[in-house]
């Protein structure tokens, strides 16, 4: 795992790079560590960026959480240390949980503090994370085709499905869940037999469904939807894609490669970790 972990999200690093986004780019917050995911808190105004700091597959205790301002600056380099390689993130009940390999950390917001360690069984590498209206939270588990939910401290089996096809992303949606699928049969340079696409799980019967006109056209990372609006990064190529119903998926932005797990005000900003980089990018959308 940890070789294979490592030449997936690293070897990427030699691909050749395309020049970054500018139209429409706000700000960039620098000196970050491997960034994977930014996470708009609303209600302190602020952005949480959890950064890998090594091998993303790795519990080598260096993974750590910042604080950056809604203009880029860094507010707090280490704001919660303990971890091993965090990625996605999300708020529920006024705590945050992060991904952090097969574990679900909790983290109080108000301080900081790491509160709780949920192990979660027969996790192999778990990635983005949401969370509905009623407060459960839910996991990707990209290398094992699965989705698990949270609900306080209980972690649970939601769906597990070869359709999810390294489910990666995950954002929740009214009644459903938008899934970013990686891609089936991923290789040592983390490329893919079959690229990714977008996916819609039902939370109420489980069913997982792919969304028509947005399948297999990139090796998809971050997901997040703004009204009727898709947008997804692929990892690989640092691509931000743009997907409207019934319209196939329109390149919106290129960076170099290693755009991870995006966030969102939920109005017209994406926040765009840039994993290689060590920044995460704002964009305002048009």
């Amino acid at each position: 795992m940890k070789t294979f972990v490592t030449s997936a999200f690293l070897a990427v690093i030699g691909i050749a790079a395309v020049p970054a986004a500018q139209a429409g780019e706000l700000w960039r917050a620098t000196g970050l560590e491997q960034p994977e995911s930014a996470l708009f808190d609303a209600a302190n105004n602020r952005i949480i960026v959890s950064n890998i700091v090594g091998n993303p597959g790795e519990a080598d205790g260096n993974g750590y959480l910042s604080v950056v301002s809604l203009d880029g600056k860094t507010v707090t380099q280490h704001w919660t240390d303990g971890m091993d390689a965090p990625k996605g993130m999300t708020i529920s009940g006024g705590k945050l949980y992060v991904a952090d390999i097969t574990k679900v950390r909790v983290v109080d917001l108000a301080s900081g503090k790491l509160v709780a360690s949920i192990a979660v069984p027969n996790a192999v590498f778990l990635n983005d994370m949401t969370s509905d209206s009623s407060g459960k939270v839910y996991v990707t588990d990209m290398l094992a085709d699965t989705i698990y939910r949270i609900d306080g401290d209980r972690p649970e089996l939601f769906v597990k499905d070869a359709m999810l096809a390294s489910p990666n992303g995950v954002f929740v949606d009214g009644i459903r869940l938008i899934v970013a699928s990686w891609g089936k049969g991923i290789k040592p340079d983390f490329s893919t037999a079959e690229p990714g696409g977008l996916l819609s799980v039902d939370i109420a019967s489980k069913v997982v469904s792919p969304l028509p006109d947005a399948q297999k056209f990139a090796d998809l990372d971050g997901v997040v939807a703004i009204g009727d609006t898709i947008y997804a990064t692929a990892y690989m190529t640092g691509t931000l894609y743009r997907c409207h119903p019934g319209a196939a998926p329109e390149a919106v932005a290129h960076f170099k490669p290693g755009s991870a797990d995006i966030g969102t005000d939920g109005k017209s900003i994406l926040y765009v970790p840039l994993m290689n980089e060590g920044e995460v990018a704002a964009l305002k959308l048009d």
